[in-house]
Order: structure tokens, then sequence, then C-alpha cells
């Protein structure tokens, strides 16, 4: 699993002559990040990337993962968290992003990963051997993405944790912490419902890690075609004032003399 940490001040380089400084050159391009890391590779060796954006170093702000596509047939909401990615930088809110989790089956428009295994179904805690369209694979945790994810969660051991699917059109409220689940559908402005994977929620990304942390993990699923309009206008704010974050400009230091 490939564990490089790349600082946002080499996320990209000055071309020859600009004169302009890595870190300026960065944060120009992209405000809002302040570490860009790649947590693993996909079966097909294409990198999955986690950005790092908001206040880490302010005391009392919650600490959250975003995660999107770990379908590859379900790419809208990747929306979302790039929105977040590519704009101003967040206040009140110290998160990570991981637009694509599953970018082989993105690329082929697959639910599955390259190996016709539903990541969604691969995590250890409650896995059981499916088959079809719920292809678990021979073993849990078998999947290159599945570890990287792992290995992710357990170094930075958010708070919270949104994993953004389609197209069911509803926040699971049958989950760790329903007070919390409740607020978010509220916030998102979606329908409360119980989502219980038609009984074959086994080794689910959601039940591991709220099986084995503090923090609380939750699903939240938009419709099947949700507007650009909603996934980079309307959902972006939504999801931070969830958390009671909001983006803007960065502050500037206050004048001397």
């Amino acid at each position: 699993m490939v564990t490089a940490l790349v600082l946002a001040s080499g996320l990209l380089a000055p071309s020859p002559g600009a004169g302009a400084a890595p870190l300026e050159t960065a944060k120009a391009a992209r405000p809002a990040v302040i570490e860009k890391r790649v947590i693993g590779e996909s079966v097909r060796g294409r990198p999955i990337v986690a950005w790092h954006l908001g206040e880490p170093d302010v005391e009392d702000v919650p600490t959250v993962v975003l995660i999107s596509t770990m379908h590859g047939n379900e790419p809208a909401t990747r929306r979302i968290l790039e929105t977040l990615r590519d704009g101003a930088p967040l206040h009140g809110i110290d998160v990570w992003v991981v637009p694509t989790y599953n970018p082989d089956g993105l690329v082929r428009g697959s639910r599955k990963n390259a190996r016709g295994v539903d990541l969604n179904r691969n995590f250890p805690y409650g896995w059981k051997d499916l088959d079809g369209n719920y292809e678990s694979g021979p073993e849990p945790a078998s999947e290159p993405e599945t570890r990287a994810m792992m290995g992710f969660l357990r170094d930075v051991r958010p708070e919270r944790v949104l994993s953004f699917h389609q197209p069911l059109l509803g926040v699971d409220t049958a989950t760790k912490r329903p007070a919390f689940a409740r607020l978010v559908a509220r916030k998102l402005d979606l329908p409360r419902r119980t989502l219980d994977c038609g009984g074959v929620c086994h080794g689910t990304m959601t039940g591991w890690f709220n099986h084995g942390f503090q923090g609380n993990a939750l699903t939240v699923e938009y419709g099947a075609s949700p507007s650009r309009k909603r996934m980079t206008k309307i959902a972006p704010d939504q999801v931070l004032s969830v958390f009671g974050a909001y983006r803007g400009p960065q502050s500037l230091e206050p004048a001397r003399g």
C-alpha cells in the first residue's frame, strides 16, 4: 500500500521562469488544501487520494472524513467533495475528503472494483461470503482499496464519517448515533430512512468503523440523478453546516503599528 504524504506546498511546481514559490502556486490553485495524501492504490494501480482541508490546529473543531464513489456507478456525489477541495478555505472543521474511493470502478462505470468485488461488502466486521451484485471477495479485506481505507481511518480516527452513495435518497437513521443522523437529514434536505441493504448489509465500511471506533460513520444516499447545481452549489455548504463550518477567504493578519 502506498503511504506517500505530500504537503500542499508540493502539489504544483511553478512553470519555468514564473518566479512563483511552490507554496504560492499551490495555494492559488487550491487554497483550501492543506495536504494531499495518497492512501493507497486500486487493483489497477490508480492512486486513492485524500485531501486535507480546514483548520486542524484550531482547538475543539471536529475531525471529519467524507468519502464518495465507493461504487463506481455512483459518481455524482464526488462533485460535493471536489467543490470543497477546489473552493475557498474551510473554517470550523478539520476534514479529509476522498472524492473517488473506487477509481477503477469509476473508469469502468461499475459498482465493483477491477476484481469484481463490492468494496462495501469487503470490510471485516460482519463479513459474509456473498455473490452476485454484492460479491464480497474471497475473504475479509481482500482488496487493496479496502485495506487502504482501513489504514487511513485508523490513522485519522475521525469523530464523524459521511459515506456518500446513490440512488436510494435518504440518510440512514438505523445507526450508532440516531440524533446525528436526523441532524444530517435535516441539514442536507434528505428524507430519513432505514437502509438495511435488503438484508445484505454485511462487511460494510460504516459497520466496521462503528464497531471498532468511538466515532460515528453514517451512510448518505442521494437520488439517481441529482442536479449538478445541487452537487456543486447547494450540497457543499449544507454538508459544512452539519458541523457548524463554513467556506471563506483566508483570514488576514492584523495590521501592525
